[in-house]
């Protein structure tokens, strides 16, 4: 899958963010922009966005997330330590189903 790189850390996944959403959600995948869809309840100020981001993710692997690049962006590159890429594609597609 083109939206996620194997690092020797763990894995690199490309996301689309999408703000004030109801909630935190996986939404599916975007086969244009290569990209996994996200919507998060925060807005993008003051870093408010990227933090509910790296909570929720951290929460839903169980694994260390950072933001890798596109911090000021709505496309943004998410690094999670410690997972191969078959265990993270497993988990973000259950999320989708949800």
């Amino acid at each position: 899958m083109e939206a996620i790189t194997t690092i020797n850390e763990g894995v690199l996944v490309d996301i689309e963010v999408s703000t004030n959403a109801e909630k935190f959600m996986i939404t599916g995948y975007n086969e244009w922009r290569k990209a996994f869809e996200i919507k998060i309840k925060a807005i993008p100020q003051k870093g408010k966005a990227n933090k509910e981001i790296i909570n929720q993710l951290s929460k839903i692997t169980n694994k260390k997330v950072e933001i890798n690049s596109g911090h000021k962006s709505h496309h943004k590159t998410i690094k999670i330590y410690d997972i191969e890429e078959e265990e993270i594609l497993k988990i973000l597609n259950n999320q989708i189903n949800k």
